[in-house]
């Protein structure tokens, strides 16, 4: 039997990497890719809503919206924790109501991890506070690899996240099934889109690179119906709207005609374009992979840097 030869992780300074918090490091973590990774080591998904927020005579790194429209406040620290980043995420906390504080730091002290447990066991329901040590890491000559570990978490929340899952329904069970299906084919064909976790619902997202935007596929089992969608949340969405529609014939040149939802009866908006297809033949959804791909690589180049331009 041939030996077998295996590298061996060596760590690398961060200092190296990120020369600076502000600079280097907020922007890094800010990117989609990387928040992407936060989020799945702290098991919520997140979408940045906007870095160096202004707080009183402070600033928030990175603040986030979570899948369920909750605000999570990141305090970066390329060092050991102290009493001053202590006291910024109490009041960053407090000062946008945050439900998620995460605190990330190079080295977590002993008082300051008591300190995070504290917090936990007393605040009220529904305020989570995280601390986790970011490490780079690389083998031989390879490009350095950041990996979050957990220092802090609130009470019970690993119990929570390892739980074994609630039992799904037959038609959650084959929409997960259908996700987890579609990111396989996508990632075996190589896309660019960053994929997230599916989820066992009827949609599935993907970011557009501006807060309140998404790009969704749908699929609808009542109607037999796909989906690929540019959905608008928030108080701006109407106004946003009215800006992309403005070019609506040039979009259409490129990803064809489209159904422009303003959806009156609340603030949120929706461009879409829908194909009929047998959703849950499962032996058709090779082809229903197939159509996806392509409309949601083809919205993603039509609409994010159109998105990410527009003056709200």
């Amino acid at each position: 039997m041939d030996a077998i030869t295996l590298g061996k992780l060596e760590p690398v300074d961060l200092r190296s990497v990120w020369n600076d918090e502000a600079r280097s490091f907020t922007p890094w973590l800010a990117q989609e890719e990387n928040i992407q990774v936060l989020g799945e080591t702290i098991g919520v998904e997140l979408e940045v809503d906007a870095t160096e927020v202004a707080i009183g005579s402070f600033r928030a790194d990175i603040v986030c919206k979570t899948i369920d429209d909750a605000t999570m406040v990141i305090e970066n620290q390329l060092d050991k924790t102290n009493h001053d980043h202590l006291g910024k995420i109490i009041t960053y906390a407090s000062g946008l109501g945050a439900k998620y504080i995460v605190w990330i730091c190079r080295l977590a002290t002993e008082e300051h991890r008591q300190a995070v447990d504290w917090l936990n066991e007393t605040s009220v329901d529904g305020i989570n506070y995280f601390l986790l040590e970011i490490e780079l890491f690389q083998i031989g000559d390879s490009e350095p690899a950041p990996y979050f570990k957990i220092v802090c978490s609130p009470n019970e929340w690993a119990k929570t996240i390892i739980a074994p899952p609630k039992a799904l329904s037959k038609t959650q069970q084959q929409h997960l099934d259908f996700w987890n299906g579609l990111k396989e084919h996508m990632t075996t064909n190589g896309t660019f889109l960053n994929l997230r976790t599916p989820r066992p619902q009827h949609w599935y997202g993907i970011a557009v690179g501006r807060s309140k935007f998404s790009l969704g596929l749908t699929r609808n089992t009542t109607a037999q119906r796909l989906g690929c969608e540019i959905y608008l949340r928030g108080k701006q969405a109407k106004i946003a709207f009215g800006l992309i529609k403005e070019v609506a014939s040039e979009i259409e040149q490129a990803v064809g005609t489209l159904n422009w939802e303003e959806l009156p009866e609340g603030q949120d908006c929706r461009i879409i374009q829908y194909r009929d297809a047998p959703v849950s033949d499962q032996a058709d959804w090779s082809n229903q992979y197939a159509w996806l791909q392509e409309r949601a690589e083809g919205f993603h180049k039509t609409f994010s840097s159109r998105i990410q331009a527009l003056e709200l």
